[in-house]
């Protein structure tokens, strides 16, 4: 993070909006470009913890998702699905954990139009490693004051579920 600026420019937005008559707009804009910044801010901090472990956070969540596994590997097309992004994406995730030597590919058992990834020992030591920086550098240190972080996921619960993330 570089110098605080002296006030803040979302504000100064926001006022920008309603001069301009878009008063009935000025305050979710203001909210969506908060949480937008917001995003950006913790996406570094998230970044600059798993930097130093080789990995970016998509690969970690990757990680971390194969570890909750019972068995430690899923379908590439479950992981997509759970990860909430393309399979490109995780196809690529997965090609650069391969190379690191932290997953495997295999074939699925029964279903031949299927490939499992799985952790391999390498893997599942890191993700630990990586979860436990992150607990103890973003997560128990979050920036938030507790009572807001449960607000936090109810107001984002139900706009995500309204948006058609989940049906719940």
């Amino acid at each position: 993070m570089g110098t605080p600026l002296p006030r803040d420019p979302i504000a100064d937005a926001r006022r920008n909006w309603e001069r301009h008559g878009w008063g009935e707009v000025a305050a979710p804009m203001a909210a969506i470009t908060a949480i937008m910044r917001t995003q950006q801010i913790l996406t570094a901090r998230i970044e600059s913890v798993l930097k130093p472990l080789g990995l970016t956070f998509a690969r970690y969540e990757l990680l971390a998702l194969l570890g909750f596994a019972r068995s430690g590997a899923l379908p590439m097309n479950k992981a997509s699905a759970l990860l909430q992004v393309h399979p490109t994406s995780v196809t690529n995730a997965v090609d650069r954990l391969e190379k690191a030597g932290l997953v495997v590919r295999s074939p699925h058992p029964t279903d031949g139009r299927t490939t499992l990834i799985e952790l391999t020992s390498e893997g599942r030591t890191l993700a630990k490693r990586a979860t436990t920086a992150l607990n103890a550098e973003v997560f128990a240190q979050s920036g938030f004051e507790d009572g807001d972080v449960e607000q936090l996921i109810q107001v984002l619960g139900r706009f995500r579920k309204a948006a058609g993330d989940f049906e719940d």
